[in-house]
């Protein structure tokens, strides 16, 4: 037993030792692979972790506590109707405006409270999948035809996907079905309304505050005008939230107003201290955060509210190591594509490119599996696309990858593996692949 530790010992040094004994620092590719890296995990901290990921714990942490499992099973649970489960979780992401990472503590969250696979699936594809900024953006740039082949397919694909699924597994949903029907729920605490007030401001403050800037030349559409005055529209949201702790939560009115306070100087300081314009916003978001978690954590009155901001950080615990994990891969694999800059990983985009011409099954596959790896914040993947188009992509992959991209990527795999397993994330995983593969050459041989 202590020679089999001694060798395990020995392997791993050695291990260590051939890494960095063999490291290629002196490859081009390899240097620009690690710039990518580096700048996609650069990029994903000041985009996504501050305005996405922490509101979106948040809010799956008042899934977890103030929405009640008599809700949950209502509308996603094995005994609900299906035309009912699959229809709320389909039309989801036109409200949530979310990413394939935003998503997943709200699956995580649902799954959790009982939902059934089949719903909770439809939902995790759904979030991102049906975003309707970006289904608008799409039809603006890449023509309405895609644009409305991006919105059916995305509906039909979550439903399907989970329809799917929950055939497969029908065993453990049957048995899951049977479990609930001894379930008695305890009564709501609150009417339905105010904890919806509650949920829907949350996810109002999520959708304003990431509100993608619209194209160029573009300054007298109603998007520019929300664009424009966000921060206003995400500050009103955030007064409607300090309503909601004070009359539905009941935390102390003075704490509210300390906490409010507090936010609105880190605003001013931010403003006159920070220069770059993009990253003002994430001091005020930051401070707003904690203080939410402080003056919840030390209140008295009711334990939900203690409990809320609990179960976001074990959300955060669960989730945000997994995901640094795949946004490094994807990085050193795939490269960084934001903000109109493009860095190549391992894999040269220009290869990526050379492979989706056409319409074959081989191109169609190949944008389908792309996508799937790679990550795409909420509305990147149409200026990229339009890039790709522009080298020779063909519209059916073109659209493959539309279908592909958005609801999956590395680290979203990872997460999802955490919360119903391998084996069910390799068959959710080949189903989106294999159905937007499909649709890509339908799509490709009309267009």
């Amino acid at each position: 037993m202590e020679l089999k530790k001694e060798l395990k010992i020995l392997f791993w040094i050695t291990a260590v030792f051939a890494f960095a004994f063999f490291l290629p620092v002196e490859s081009a590719r390899f240097n620009t692979a690690i710039a990518a890296t580096l700048d996609l995990v650069k990029w994903y901290a000041q985009e996504h972790v501050i305005l996405c990921l922490l509101p979106a714990f948040f809010i799956a942490g008042v899934i977890s506590v103030f929405v009640s499992q008599a809700s949950v099973l209502k509308y996603f649970g094995a005994q609900a109707k299906k035309w009912v489960a699959y229809t709320v979780a389909a039309v989801s992401g036109t409200i949530l405006a979310v990413c394939s990472c935003t998503i997943l503590p709200l699956f995580s969250s649902i799954h959790k409270r009982g939902a059934g696979l089949g719903p909770a699936i439809a939902f995790l594809y759904s979030g991102p999948a049906i975003n309707i900024l970006a289904i608008i953006l799409t039809a603006r740039i890449l023509g309405i035809e895609m644009g409305v082949a991006r919105t059916i397919g995305a509906v039909l694909f979550s439903i399907i996907i989970g329809s799917i699924m929950a055939i497969i597994y029908r065993k453990e949903e049957k048995a899951k079905k049977e479990e609930q029907m001894n379930i008695v729920p305890p009564p709501e605490k609150r009417p339905m309304w105010q904890t919806s007030l509650h949920f829907f401001t949350l996810v109002l403050i999520l959708v304003f505050a990431n509100w993608g800037r619209p194209g160029e030349g573009d300054t007298t559409s109603t998007w520019y005008s929300i664009w424009h005055y966000k921060w206003w529209i995400t500050g009103f949201f955030s007064l409607v939230l300090g309503y909601s702790l004070i009359k539905i939560l009941k935390i102390r009115w003075q704490w509210v107003l300390g906490a409010f306070l507090i936010t609105i100087v880190s605003v001013i300081l931010s403003n006159n201290l920070i220069e770059n314009g993009k990253l003002r916003p994430l001091v005020p978001m930051l401070v707003g955060i904690i203080a939410l978690s402080v003056i919840t954590i030390l209140d008295k009155v009711d334990e939900e509210n203690k409990a809320w901001t609990i179960a976001t950080w074990d959300f955060a615990k669960q989730i945000l190591p997994l995901l640094a994990i795949g946004v490094v891969t994807a990085g050193f694999l795939l490269g960084s594509t934001h903000d109109g800059k493009t860095i190549d990983g391992v894999i040269p985009n220009e290869w990526i490119s050379a492979l989706v011409g056409g319409n074959s099954i081989f191109s169609n596959f190949f944008a389908s599996v792309v996508g799937a790896f790679m990550y795409f914040a909420t509305l990147t993947e149409v200026p990229i696309l339009q890039g790709l188009i522009a080298s020779g992509m063909g519209k059916g992959p073109a659209l493959a990858l539309l279908l592909a991209g958005p609801s999956l990527s590395l680290p979203n795999m990872l997460v999802i593996r955490g919360v119903i397993g391998t084996q069910k994330t390799v068959v959710y995983v080949s189903l989106v692949v294999i159905m937007a593969t499909i649709t890509g050459m339908i799509y490709g041989s009309i267009f």
